[in-house]
């Protein structure tokens, strides 16, 4: 089984990315290949890196910090929901990702994009060129949200469209077969 973590990008009051995520969150439980762990960003509330060794060393001083590494590691896979802010991606999560190193080495990553017309498109590219240098294995097959608002009802609640949905499965199926693939790699390197 596939430890898959879900992380909530975006730390903004009143987000559209917690339904959107609760969306993916359900999907991939219902899904016996996984088992998840859900991060909302803003819970977890990392300040600014504040470590004063390379990420790379795991030389960590800090409480939250070694925490954070610890989920990390503990993960097999990650999907990332998240807006596209400016052409790229948000702080909240470009923090979260750079916090750690080795920790995301050889593991697999989903994107669940949201946006305006782009759909999150350019905030995700930005997502790959960073993910790279940590070793981490993008899938191929993206969730791209364009119009997002247009999906959220009444209730607050995420409405997927066949699209959506679609995607999110090829996403996972692609996460699930990545990691069998990744794993041994991983062991390897241990």
């Amino acid at each position: 089984m596939t430890k898959l973590m879900i992380i909530i990008g975006s730390v903004r009051p009143g987000r559209v990315g917690l339904p959107v995520a609760e969306w993916v969150t359900s999907v991939a439980s219902a899904d016996d290949r996984f088992e998840i762990d859900v991060v909302d960003l803003a819970e977890l509330n990392l300040p600014m890196m504040d470590e004063p060794n390379h990420p790379r060393l795991r030389q960590y001083t800090k409480e939250h910090t070694k925490e954070w590494s610890a989920r990390v590691d503990a993960a097999d896979a990650f999907v990332f929901v998240a807006p596209e802010y400016n052409y790229s991606y948000g702080p909240a999560l470009k923090n979260a990702i750079d916090f750690l190193h080795s920790e995301w080495f050889r593991k697999p990553l989903g994107v669940a994009s949201y946006g305006g017309i782009s759909g999150g498109t350019r905030g995700a590219a930005a997502i790959r060129a960073t993910v790279a240098a940590l070793g981490l294995v993008s899938t191929t097959a993206n969730v791209e949200i364009p119009f997002i608002a247009k999906q959220i009802d009444d209730d607050g609640k995420f409405v997927p469209n066949e699209r959506n949905e679609l995607m999110l499965a090829h996403m996972l199926t692609e996460i699930a077969a990545l990691d069998g693939a990744l794993r041994p790699l991983r062991t390897s390197a241990a």
